[in-house]
């Protein structure tokens, strides 16, 4: 096999997370699909699947080359659609969900693009602050703003964000600032809630991980919401950096206790795997990173 066929072997193991498998959708005897995984490992020096008798998982190695190699093949197989004249404007219904702040400052100008390039294109869009399931929901592409689970869905990296604490400069002048997590005890405190109610510890990185069991005075389900109450001066609340990007750069919000946030966190547009993408996800998945790539979301 050639290298390109060792990817797509690969590629094929890891989404079926089993060799019988990969072998029964590629037409190759199971000897074939281990002998090819058992060279790539060899070339790379690296072990990039992990068997058992009952299982295959992905090593860590393996999981970020099987995000590049994924993307090696689809920008292939795009490449050959192109010069034979196979790939067909994008056309049909598109169903794409995102969290409603970052749906509505990010994904709705890529939906607004494209809908004026395509006419043939309509594009259903589902704001929602929850974890949709992409198969069972009918969503052909998801932004997820979290850390991404082993899946046979296709990730393509958008950028990262980081969770901050903010205030007004005047809640700030009239309260004092915090200079330790546990100062936060003594101030005003703006939660907002999720489905299980207000996020009641919060997180911090001090040279350890520490979390922090809070008593919000104003707990909100808005994240609207609890931005303008912070903007109002009503206390401090704990954000996303990309939903206060504005207000930070405008000096209307100040960033509390900087240094202490918890690693940024990545975003991510996922759409499934196996087989030819569509023309419409990938002009989506297109338009999304020239988006972000003229737009690069801010990790404080």
């Amino acid at each position: 096999m050639d290298r390109l066929d060792l990817l797509r072997v690969f590629c094929a193991v890891a989404e079926a997370a089993s060799f019988a498998e990969a072998g029964r959708r590629l037409s190759l005897s199971p000897s074939r699909v281990t002998r090819a995984i058992a060279t790539l490992e060899n070339t790379l020096g690296v072990s990039l699947l992990r068997r058992t008798t009952r299982s295959v998982r992905l090593t860590e190695e393996g999981g970020l080359y099987l995000d590049r190699c994924r993307s090696i093949l689809s920008d292939l197989d795009d490449a050959d659609a192109q010069v034979r004249g196979h790939l067909a404007s994008p056309r049909g219904q598109l169903v794409v969900t995102a969290p409603v702040m970052f749906g509505r400052l990010h994904i709705l100008p890529v939906v607004e693009a494209l809908l004026t390039a395509y006419p043939d294109l309509t594009i259903r869009l589902l704001l929602l602050d929850r974890v949709v399931r992409m198969v069972d929901e009918g969503i052909d592409i998801a932004i997820r703003i979290a850390p991404l689970p082993d899946s046979s869905l296709r990730a393509v990296p958008l950028g990262a964000v980081r969770r901050l604490l903010v205030a007004s400069p005047a809640y700030l002048a009239a309260a004092g600032t915090p200079q330790t997590p546990a100062d936060l005890h003594h101030h005003r405190l703006i939660a907002s809630e999720g489905a299980s109610g207000p996020a009641r510890d919060w997180r911090f990185e001090t040279g350890a991980s520490t979390l922090l069991h809070i008593t919000p005075r104003l707990s909100v389900n808005s994240l609207d919401a609890a931005i303008t109450a912070a903007l109002d001066g009503l206390g401090i609340a704990r954000v996303l950096s990309y939903q206060v990007a504005t207000e930070l750069a405008a000096g209307r919000l100040v960033p509390v206790l900087p240094g202490t946030s918890p690693p940024p966190t990545p975003v991510s547009l996922m759409f499934q795997g196996g087989g030819r993408v569509s023309p419409a996800v990938r002009a989506f998945v297109d338009a999304c990173r020239h988006h972000f790539s003229v737009h690069p979301l801010p990790a404080v």
